[in-house]
Order: structure tokens, then sequence, then C-alpha cells
């Protein structure tokens, strides 16, 4: 059977290299232009180094190891050193000892200069990658909070993670071991080609006379890893995805006992990722032993050739076997380069994923000269408003009503009626198609986002409650809601007691989405949260719903003393909650069907008279009939 593509999967790796993505990616280096830089450096400076340790080697088998009176030609820098020795009167008879020790000397120093080189080199890479790794996510995530809502509708969210992680990561690799160490390995090689044919142009071409059958390797290499990496991105996404899903899922896995059925599926996708995986071994196995064998035969070729050469005398000891170490420093970047393809083509690919992200337009924003009253009165009107998710299917048709301030507005519907969507379009998280929603007389479309969203408090019937505490949870980080605010909102909605009972109190510490925590008391904590930010107009979507009837009375009692002179709008199911409101609106599919009181809706005998004579059926069969009569009284 065919598997379905999983919105979890990455798209395909693009081309390795596209200036207009790189043009982009440059822009966040520019505030680190001294690291670059001195990275730059830095890498010119070791690539200098590793030239000069062959060079030493062969100055010291030239001129001081040799036997005296030899006869032989001597290298290029052999030579070179030699006359300077003697311009300078500084060869004495017998410099054979001293001369040596200075080489050694200067050897050491080589290398421990390019060890520093290398070591500042990696270290200022590796800053400024984390610099603009931090840099980059924060753009990300900001950019992430202003985006509607609409967008995460569209948008599955492990897939929105994976940007601000994997993705950033794959940056973070080019910049610090990708595309400066291409660099670095370009210059090495450049440096290594020059001092080749200046040693020798003959075995210089006996060297690279290998080139083309490493080129073919790394090709090969090259084209079947990536696909391979492809592969291997693929099913680990599938594994992140099942293992989330079903780790979330696991009170209804193990409810209906199926364990063993999703121990078998995972089974199977873990088998593929380790089948791609071990695929791209393979790949591996071939290839590095493949270097090491063409680079042998080129060394072979070298000993062979330029041995011949040493004992005619047309070439020195010295320029051998700088040959030798040159030769080797030079096949080995080459093999490099395949892996440095790599790494580019997926820093394409994530930069392209990243940008996409970051050039969604910011649809829902406030509009220059915004509105930002200083005080929110809490008039509420939707005029006329048509408003649908998807194309063509209207969630609202024409709906128009006003809540003044200080009034209660009930709403109640089948499901799929529209009333949580009144709320988001109050809030702003989507724009209506015609019509208008008006706070204190203004456009919602003409008002500060913040200031809006600030004067409305809105619990819902699903609470989310972030890692941390319980008192972190109630002020969500609003510095102005101090302890004894944290406190007394707790108590108005009676949420003080159970708190007091945890362990730490309001410092116990809430998990992740509320662990370990019951659904009422997470609204408790919700509704605490709400009543903190001492907000103009409250929202309560079916916040009640979850809640036992002695609780849910106590809320009530609260809720009449708190809600005075807050304009309020209470979504709800259950019609015993909303009975004393001002108002009560019925929607039926999108449409405003009735409106007016308890009294006035039950004389109507419509929507609203069935759904009640049908909860009140259903509270009689479970014995209550007693406080159903009492609260329509």
């Amino acid at each position: 059977m065919s598997e379905p593509v999983s919105h979890h999967e990455e798209e395909v790796l693009g081309k390795a290299y596209d200036s207009r993505l790189m043009r982009r990616l440059i822009a966040y280096v520019r505030p680190y232009g001294d690291m670059a830089l001195g990275a730059l450096g830095l890498i010119v400076l070791s690539s200098l180094l590793q030239l000069l340790a062959p060079l030493a080697t062969a100055v010291a088998l030239d001129l001081f190891i040799r036997p005296p009176g030899s006869a032989g030609q001597v290298s290029a820098p052999s030579a070179a050193v030699r006359n300077l020795l003697l311009a300078r009167g500084l060869v004495p008879a017998d410099v054979a000892v001293s001369g040596l020790a200075a080489v050694a000397i200067g050897y050491f120093a080589i290398l421990a200069l390019t060890f520093c080189a290398l070591y500042a080199q990696g270290y200022v890479l590796q800053l400024m990658g984390q610099y603009i790794m931090k840099d980059m996510r924060g753009q990300i995530f900001g950019h992430l909070q202003r985006l509607p809502l609409a967008f995460y509708d569209r948008n599955p969210i492990g897939r929105l993670v994976t940007r601000v992680t994997t993705d950033v990561d794959a940056l973070n690799e080019m910049f610090t071991a990708g595309l400066v160490s291409i660099f670095g390995d370009v210059m090495l090689l450049a440096g290594i080609v020059v001092v080749l044919f200046w040693l020798d142009w003959r075995l210089a071409l006996v060297a690279f006379s290998i080139v083309p059958l490493l080129f073919t390797l790394t090709s090969w290499f090259r084209v079947r890893v990536r696909d391979s990496f492809r592969e291997v991105r693929v099913k680990i996404a599938r594994i992140n995805a099942f293992l989330q899903e079903h780790i979330t899922g696991m009170p209804v896995v193990q409810l209906f006992n199926g364990e063993a059925r999703a121990a078998a599926e995972f089974d199977r996708i873990n088998a593929e990722h380790r089948d791609v995986n071990v695929q791209s071994i393979v790949y591996y196995a071939i290839f590095y032993p493949g270097v090491e064998l063409i680079s042998s035969v080129g060394v072979g070729m070298l000993i062979w050739i330029g041995g011949g050469r040493v004992i005619s005398g047309a070439v020195s000891m010295g320029a051998l076997i700088a040959f030798l170490q040159y030769a080797q420093r030079f096949y080995q970047p080459l093999s490099d380069l395949s892996e440095k393809y790599n790494i580019l083509q997926s820093a394409m690919a994530s930069s392209e994923r990243i940008f996409r992200l970051l050039d969604t337009p910011v649809t829902i924003a406030s509009p220059a000269g915004a509105y930002s009253p200083e005080r929110v009165a809490g008039d509420l009107e939707l005029d006329d408003v048509w408003f649908s998710y998807k194309e063509g299917e209207p969630v609202l048709k024409g709906v128009s009503f006003r809540v003044r301030p200080g009034e209660t507005l009930a709403v109640v519907g089948h499901t799929g009626a529209g009333k949580s969507t009144l709320a988001n379009l109050l809030l702003r998280f989507y724009d209506i198609e015609s019509g208008a929603v008006r706070v204190d007389g203004v456009d919602v479309r003409q008002w500060d986002l913040t200031r809006l969203r600030r004067s409305i408090a809105m619990v819902l019937q699903d609470v989310f409650l972030f890692s941390g505490s319980v008192a972190a949870n109630i002020r969500l980080g609003e510095e102005g809601i101090g302890d004894e605010r944290v406190r007394w909102a707790a108590g108005e909605v009676h949420a003080l007691p159970f708190i007091e009972r945890l362990e730490g109190g309001f410092d116990a510490v809430v998990k992740e989405r509320g662990a370990g925590l019951s659904v009422g008391q997470k609204q408790l904590i919700a509704f605490a949260r709400a009543l903190a930010f001492d907000p103009s107009i409250l929202i309560l979507d079916e916040a009640t719903s979850s809640i036992d009837t002695e609780t849910e009375q106590l809320i009530q009692r609260a809720l009449e003393r708190l809600l005075a002179g807050r304009t309020s709008i209470v979504i709800a199911h259950r019609l015993s909650t909303i009975q004393k409101a001002d108002r009560i609106l019925v929607l039926h599919k999108g449409e405003v069907r009735e409106y007016g009181t308890h009294q006035e809706l039950l004389a109507m005998r419509g929507i609203y008279y069935r759904l009640y004579l049908l909860q009140y059926k259903d509270q009689e069969l479970g014995g209550g009939v007693e406080r159903t009569m009492a609260a329509g009284a």
C-alpha cells in the first residue's frame, strides 16, 4: 500500500548555490564583519603556514642532511636559503648541526603557529555562527508572532519548529564549516599548485595526473550522497511525526490496546530509516577507501618517476620528499569538497524554506496612526459581518448585533454555528470579508493591535498553560501584575484553595500543557489569569463546561460581582450558565436567528426553546429536574 505524503516531510533539496539566496544570507554576516574579516585573515595565514612545513623539510634534507660534498641538484627553496646565507656570510665551514637545529626549531614554530591560527579560525567562525543563529532565530520567532492565525491553520507546527531549529543549524554549518572552509581549501590548493610547479613542473604534472580519477569518484559520491541525505531527512521526519503523534495520543493508544500495532508501525518506519542510513554508509565506505587508493597510486607514481629523477641528479631528495607531502595535502581537500558541496546544498534548501517563511506577509497589523485610547469603554458592535475561513464557505452571514458597555451577551447555537468565530473577529485574529467589527465605535482594523487585545481577556474551553509556575501562568510575564493581585484574582475565582494545596503554592511547577492538573483546575487558573489583567471586555468560550456543578456555582457568584462594569460575551452550550445574561443571541448556520432575554426567547418557542427543552430532558434523565426548574424560574 502506498504511503501518503506527510506534511512533516521536507522538500527536495535544491541546487548547491543560489546567488539570490546567498546575497540575503550575507546580510546576516554584515553585523559581524570584523569577525568575518578576521576569519578570512586567519584562513590565509593558516594556508601559508601549511605550505611552509614541507619546504622546511626540503631545506633540511638538501642543505644539512645530504652528505657533504655529494653531487646533485638542490631544490629551489634550498637554493634560495643557501644563497641568502652565503650573501650574508652566515655559512661557516661546518654548519650542518647548527643549521639542522635551526630548521627543526623553525619547523616546530611553523606547527605551533599553524595550530594557533587554526584554533583561532575555528573559534572565531563558531562564535560568528552562534551570533548569526541567534539573530536568525530571533527574527523568525518574531515574524511568527506577527503572522495571523490563518497562517497556522495552513501550516503544521512541526514544520515551523523545523525552520527555527534544523534549518537554522544547516545555515550555521554552512557559515562555519562549508563556505569558509571551501575558501580555505581553495587557497591551500592554489598555494600547493604554485609551489609544486616551482619545485619541478614535470613532477607536478605527475602529481596532478590522478585528479580526473578523484574528480570522477567525488562526483559519483556527491550525487549518491545527496539523494541518500534527502532520504534520511524524510525518514527522520516520519519518525519525529510518528513519535509526536503517538506520545501525545498515548492514552488513546493504551485505551484501545493499540500498543502492539503502534510498535509494529514504528518498527517499520524505524527500519526504513536504518536502511537509508546503511545505504549512505555504503557510499562512504566506497568513497574514502577509493580516495586513499587513488591517492596511493599518485604517491606511488611520484616515488617511481621522482625517484628516478633523484638518482639521475635532476631532482633533489628534498624536493621529492616535499612533493610527497604536498601531494597528500593536495588530494585531501579535493575529497573534502564533496562534503562541502552537500553542506552548501542543504544550506541553500534550508535558506529557501526560511526566507519563504520570512517573506510571508503580515496581513494583520496595526495601521499607521492606529487608534489607541487610554480607556476602553467596551462598546461592541458587529454590522452585517460576512466571514469565511475557506473561500466560498461562509461561517458568518450578515451577522449584526451590539453589546453596550457593562452588558453581558450570551451566544448559543449548535456546533459549527460560528460562535467562537465572533470572539476571533473581535480580537482581530482574522479580518472579515465585508461589514464592520467595531469596539467603542471604531473599526478594529483601525485599532492598535496591542491596545485592542490588551483590553480583552478570553477564557477558552481548552486551556493552554505554559511550563513554569502557577503565578507565572496567571501574570504571563506582565510586570505590572504583582503577587497581591495574582493572589486576589485566584481568590475571586475560588482557585486559591487548590493552589495552596499544591507543593509550593503559587510557585508550584506547572508541567507542559498543565499535566498533573485537572481540567477544572486549569480552567480556574485561566479565570484567574483573565481577571488579573483587569480587562474592559471579557469573553468566555465554553469556559465552565468542564467544571463540576459546585465549582460552577462558586464561579457564577464570583462572576456576578467581577463582571460588573465590564462588557462580556459568554459562549456556551449549557443554557443554565447564561440565563442571567442581559441578552442572548442564537446563531444557526452562521446567521442570527433569535435575539432577546431568556424569557423572551422561551416565549418565541423557536431554536432556543428547543435547545432548552432538549437540555431539560437530558437533565431530567440525570436527576437534575429540580435544579433546572429552579434555574429557569
